[in-house]
């Protein structure tokens, strides 16, 4: 698995025009996955998300993590994150999941995050046409796998 955090002092999803999630203070999550994912995958990279400090404490450096900040999340699956570029011009996504694969662990995802959590957090739909804004703050953008654990 593969995310990026960003970071937002607000964020925003929308599908077919409406509003599906909004946040302000927290991090939006963009969640790539790829075949052969597991739960571990999950656990790992749902503590290490959780736990990362890239939140200013009162001298304004980066110390807190998101639940000292009691900031809020947004997850949006996003198959790209898998891109291949080194052929070419035009992007080989081979190395995401299908999506009947995908779908099962981004779900997954979402229920152990906010099981550790200890709070909802918001959500895209898997395999729709959405419009995320946000606002990143700092900017701080991060890009975590779960394959590079060490």
């Amino acid at each position: 698995m593969r995310v990026v955090l960003q970071r937002v002092s607000e964020a925003s999803v929308k599908i077919d025009y409406k509003l599906c999630a909004v946040i302000h203070e927290g991090i939006l999550i963009l969640l790539g996955i790829e075949e052969e994912d597991t739960q571990e995958d999950i656990e790992w990279l749902t503590r290490k998300i959780i736990n990362m400090r890239i939140f200013n404490d009162d001298e304004g450096v980066m110390n807190r993590s998101l639940n000292q900040v009691d900031g809020d999340a947004i997850v949006v699956s996003q198959f790209t994150l898998h891109a291949s570029t080194k052929k070419g011009n035009r992007p080989s996504y081979i190395k995401a999941a299908k999506p009947e694969v995908a779908e099962p662990l981004y779900e997954k995802f979402i229920a152990h995050f906010e099981k550790e959590f200890g709070k909802q957090v918001g959500k895209g739909r898997f395999g729709a046409d959405m419009k995320i804004s946000l606002i990143n703050d700092g900017p701080v953008t991060i890009i975590i796998d779960s394959k590079n654990k060490s």
